[in-house]
C-alpha cells in the first residue's frame, strides 16, 4: 500500500511541474507567473526527493532513478533561467 501511495505522489508532482507552468502563464501578472514557477520547482524538489526515498526504501535502485534525476536536474535549471527571465 505505501509503494501504490508513493507512486500516486509522484504521478502528482510530476503532472504538477507543467500544470503549475501553464497556469502561472495564464495569469494576469508577471509576479504570479513567477509564483507559479515557484510552485512548479516546488514540485520538481519533491519529486526528486521522493525519488530518493523510493532508493532509500529499496523500491528502485540508484541505476533505475538516475534518468529521472538527470531530467529533474534540467528541469530545474530551465525553470530557474525563466525565472530570472521574468524578473
Amino acid at each position: 500500500e505505501e509503494l501504490y501511495a508513493l507512486s500516486s505522489q509522484m504521478r502528482r508532482a510530476a503532472v504538477s511541474i507543467p500544470s503549475n507552468i501553464a497556469e502561472g502563464q495564464q495569469r494576469i501578472s508577471r509576479k504570479e507567473f513567477i509564483t507559479f514557477l515557484g510552485y512548479a520547482r516546488g514540485s520538481k524538489a519533491e519529486l526528486q526527493t521522493q525519488c530518493y526515498i523510493c532508493v532509500r526504501l529499496n523500491y528502485l535502485s540508484k541505476e533505475q532513478v538516475k534518468y529521472a534525476m538527470e531530467l529533474l536536474s534540467e528541469t530545474g535549471k530551465m525553470l530557474t533561467t525563466l525565472i530570472d527571465s521574468q524578473k
